[in-house]
């Protein structure tokens, strides 16, 4: 079944406000495309209006227009969309820019070096409407010859193909982009009579940087209901498959979502099952045959007698097998299963460890979009005992702050101190890391800011000696606290700074300097590998948010994940101190 305008009335009755947001995201990005700049004012007002939406926590489908427009950032043709859409599930704005650029096309504005102008300008002289066509003309020199490209241009395009790993089969999916459509399901799904339990599995439950597809398993007691639901969801445009226990939909994007139903008392086994990697899977059924039992996604049984031993929960599955609990994160079979069998998993880094955030930017930064105190009262909510407020330094172009600009959002952080007492403010900022590694301001100066996290904004095509050069420079200041996001990527669409890790690991270590945990799901970064080494090398990690906005909290749930992933304990991470001890280690180097 193909979307169209006959599923309307399905659509209305599903509509949320995740999936408005979803709408707008779309619009913003192609109407990128269509004005051939991120910063016309088309983009601006779609961007504005979902910060707003965010910012606001109003269930935007129950609001009429005039409620809508009363949100901050929310205008009168855009409250007319968002009115269209839940209305009648369509946007007549978004069908027509999905009609002029589909998916394929849309996906080669990710590669770097390939901005809306560029792309327009390659369909319209070469007839490129997709990665294969784009490879085809780096082959036969064809980029070369248009205007404002030329061969440099042309092989830094192939190259960053070549580096993201991108192929025109069997594409993975960035989870930035895969996890907003698994929380519109599950949300949605979680909502539905007779439904106990909902949990998205595979990859993404594990928190890989791509996806192949989203598997999604449902506990309930009347499949038919569900499996129709998904067949008529929003996020579907084709039906692939639509059973009794199983349905498997296409997104626009061409990610595939399976969704399953079981019964209630088989939730803990089949989503266990769906979660581990094959490996992982595979070791773990061996474990259960060597035992005299047998492991499916149905449980647990006793290979002679059919008995069920456990089932209901993954927890119970796992102490039958004589093994601690594996968190998700690290089912991918290696070591887990024999440190799980042995007792001695890390205790693995939780969420509810956390008790602050360092790396953390308001509207003093030219890419903030919420206030100082906005900010703060979201740090409060969230729970944090201190917050370090890093706003971009004075040589990042357009974001950055000068000194004198600075020290006035130093006084308006100290006034909003006295209003909140119990969360430790800390005057921060996210200094830029030069290509010779030289950094903001002078040292003097730079011994103002209580914490200061240190990150590489541009400069990315040196190489890899001229890189470890640069960090290890930074990492040497004794004003720099943490490396930010430290190989600068955002996962499918920029590859990493290429570095020598021993030595900047070594170098961290050496330094007791941290290093960050970015729960950006487009950066997650640094990647779990490296982290994993850090961890083994006694290097301190701190994760953080890299927050812009109030909504934007949530990652470190992903940053957490993230750390976990490179078995991070607890004890590995700094922001997991309490205030006296985090600020003693801090100012160590001071």
């Amino acid at each position: 079944m193909s979307a169209g305008r006959s599923r309307a009335s399905i659509l209305v009755a599903m509509v949320s406000t995740r999936d408005v947001v979803a709408a707008l995201q779309e619009l913003a990005e192609l109407t990128t495309l269509e004005e051939e700049s991120p910063q016309s004012f088309k983009v601006r007002a779609y961007e504005n209006a979902i910060s707003g939406i965010m910012g606001s926590g109003e269930d935007v489908t129950a609001l009429s227009k005039t409620e809508l427009i009363a949100i901050k950032g929310i205008g009168k043709s855009t409250a007319d969309k968002i009115r269209q859409f839940v209305d009648s599930g369509f946007i007549d704005k978004l069908e027509a820019l999905r009609e002029a650029y589909p998916p394929e096309f849309v996906r080669l504005s990710k590669i770097p070096g390939i901005g809306p102008k560029t792309l327009k300008l390659m369909r319209r002289e070469l007839g490129i409407e997709n990665l294969d066509q784009l490879q085809a003309a780096i082959a036969d020199e064809k980029l070369r010859a248009l205007p404002g490209l030329g061969k440099t241009s042309e092989e830094k395009i192939a190259k960053a193909i070549e580096r993201l790993g991108l192929h025109g089969k069997d594409r993975r999916t960035p989870i930035a982009e895969a996890m907003p459509i698994a929380k519109r399901l599950v949300e949605a799904l979680s909502e539905l009579d007779g439904v106990s339990d909902v949990a998205y599995c595979g990859s993404l439950r594990r928190h890989s940087e791509t996806i192949g597809d989203i598997d999604i398993t449902v506990a309930g007691t009347n499949p038919l209901p569900v499996m129709d639901f998904v067949a008529g969801h929003p996020i579907a445009t084709e039906v692939i498959g639509h059973g009794e226990t199983k349905t498997s939909v296409l997104t626009r994007e061409g990610l595939q979502v399976d969704v399953r139903v079981v019964a209630p008392e088989e939730f803990g086994a089949a989503t266990m099952y769906f979660t581990g990697s094959k490996a992982h899977n595979i070791a773990l059924r061996q474990r259960a045959i060597d035992r005299g039992r047998l492991l499916n996604e149905y449980g647990l049984f006793d290979n002679e007698t059919d008995e069920v031993i456990a089932r209901e929960t993954e927890a119970s599955i796992y102490e039958a097998l004589g093994m601690q609990f594996v968190p998700p994160t690290i089912r991918e079979n290696t070591g887990e299963i024999e440190k799980a069998a042995a007792g001695d998993l890390p205790h693995l880094v939780t969420l509810a460890d956390i008790r602050g955030d360092l790396h953390y930017h308001t509207d003093r930064s030219g890419d903030g979009m919420s206030s100082p105190e906005d900010m703060i009262a979201a740090a409060v909510g969230f729970g944090h005992e201190y917050v370090a407020v890093t706003d971009h330094g004075v040589d990042l172009s357009i974001n950055g702050a000068t000194a004198d600009e600075m020290l006035a959002h130093r006084d308006r952080l100290r006034a909003i101190q006295e209003d909140n007492p119990d969360i430790r403010i800390l005057f921060g900022c996210e200094l830029n890391i030069g290509p010779d590694g030289s950094l903001d301001y002078d040292a003097d100066f730079r011994r103002e800011f209580e914490w200061n996290v240190a990150s590489v904004h541009s400069h990315f095509d040196l190489s890899a000696e001229e890189q470890t050069v640069r960090l290890i420079k930074a990492i040497s200041d004794p004003t720099v606290n943490a490396i930010g996001h430290i190989s600068g990527r955002y996962i499918g669409r920029r590859p990493g700074i290429e570095f020598d890790v021993d030595s900047v690991i070594e170098a961290l270590e050496i330094a007791d300097v941290g290093l960050e945990v970015n729960g950006a799901l487009e950066r997650l970064d640094a990647g779990a590998d490296l982290i994993r080494q850090a961890v083994r090398a006694g290097v301190r990690l701190v994760i953080c948010t890299d927050s812009h906005h109030v909504s934007e909290l949530v990652r470190m749930e992903y940053g957490v994940r993230q750390a976990q992933r490179g078995w991070a304990a607890v004890t590995d991470v700094a922001n997991t101190m309490p205030l006296d001890e985090f600020l003693e280690w801090s100012r160590a180097r001071r």
